[in-house]
């Protein structure tokens, strides 16, 4: 909802107070989250209304606070969350190991969605993940696919330490000063991540009014979302034909995980059939070195999927709070205003014209808004 002229407020005004712009990550996801989730829920709604016994497959970000919102707040349980970076990773993979067609390749993934770590590699059914980690570690083996984050090689110790791989959404939790400085850097020559990708699709949609295009534009790669069309194929082929074949997807676990509460949707390592995404036997304890992270990011997913629902603003104001990204309560407390204020259009639609004025007045005077404006979403 808002479109990239959305992403870019979501970017952008972060930024402007220090802070990570990022679509799904800090406050740019949790608003593009609180944009989101009503819109899937209503998908959600006419799937159940129309077509009961059908699959979604949602590729919309915040794909993990969607995925927890649906499978927490509704009572529709055919839905899987499917993102990019997985795919880019397993891809990876599967050239530095020099790997056929031929060759069986099992990748123990879990996580959340971008906050995934890979801690086995199975080729054939024989772990070859020390070869690869210390590539990885050694920095001879980059792994970042993901065009809206910068490539920046994490430190040697870390990677040994751990003993984990990390995706590249890692990096704004284990180098945000480094990733801010950068983003810092883009914004004040002018270009915010959504403000890049709208200068691409007007390329991309003037080289497509040509009728003798016939080969993919150069400029797509600089898009982001590569294969998305193949992990979504992949995935819908998988249920349809019952494949019984290994995706890396988001979903509710159901107490298989035993160090994490049984309600939580993850992402991790799953066989996909006609009954949907069943986890992986290999993995039923996710790694203690990391546990803590995880719990801090699902308790930021939790909170924000809450705000979407409830549009009270003492329940964004937690959400914010929670996240590792925003350092400070008054600062979370200005984002949200200024925000709101926006995604002016936002507020209107979401608390009706007749509330519109009150709730920009009172962010203008510093009155608190939930005294203005209750709910964002009428019932």
């Amino acid at each position: 909802m808002g479109q990239l002229k959305a992403r870019e407020k979501d970017e952008r005004i972060p930024l402007s107070h220090g802070y990570l712009g990022q679509e799904t990550n800090g406050a740019g996801g949790l608003f593009k989250g609180l944009r989101t989730i009503p819109v899937i829920f209503d998908i959600v709604k006419d799937v159940q209304e129309i077509c009961p016994d059908a699959w979604i497959i949602n590729f919309t970000n915040p794909a993990g606070m969607v995925t927890e919102a649906v499978y927490r707040h509704t009572n529709f349980k055919r839905f899987i969350g499917r993102v990019q970076h997985s795919i880019g990773m397993k891809m990876f993979i599967t050239d530095v190991l020099q790997l056929s067609p031929s060759d069986e390749l099992n990748i123990d993934l879990f996580g959340l969605n971008h906050l995934v770590f890979v801690r086995d590699v199975l080729v054939n059914g024989v772990s070859r993940f020390d070869e690869l980690l210390d590539g990885v570690a050694s920095g001879r083996l980059t792994a970042n696919s993901v065009k809206n984050i910068f490539d920046l090689p994490f430190s040697e110790g870390l990677i040994r330490s751990l003993r984990l791989i990390p995706c590249s959404y890692l990096l704004y939790y284990f180098k945000p000063k480094e990733m801010l400085a950068i983003e810092m850097g883009e914004y004040y020559k002018g270009g915010a991540r959504a403000q890049v990708v709208q200068k691409v699709e007007k390329q991309l949609f003037e080289l497509y009014k040509n009728p003798d295009l016939n080969v993919k534009p150069k400029e797509l790669e600089q898009r982001g979302g590569a294969y998305y069309s193949d992990a979504a194929c992949e995935v819908i082929n998988a249920i349809y034909n019952d494949k019984q074949t290994e995706h890396y997807v988001n979903i509710p676990h159901h107490g298989h995980v035993d160090n994490i509460p049984a309600d939580w949707a993850v992402e991790m390592s799953c066989t996909l059939g006609r009954d949907g995404a069943k986890p992986t036997p290999r993995i039923t304890h996710f790694d203690e070195k990391v546990l803590g992270l995880i719990y801090t990011i699902k308790g930021f997913e939790v909170a924000a999927s809450q705000a979407a629902i409830s549009g009270e603003l003492n329940d964004v104001l937690l959400a914010l709070n929670l996240s590792p990204l925003i350092h400070s309560d008054r600062d979370a407390e200005q984002l949200a205003r200024e925000m709101i204020l926006a995604h002016e259009k936002m507020a209107a639609e979401l608390c009706g014209d007749d509330r519109k004025t009150k709730i920009v007045t009172g962010v203008a005077n510093g009155t608190r808004i939930d005294r203005q404006c209750r709910r964002l979403r009428p019932q």
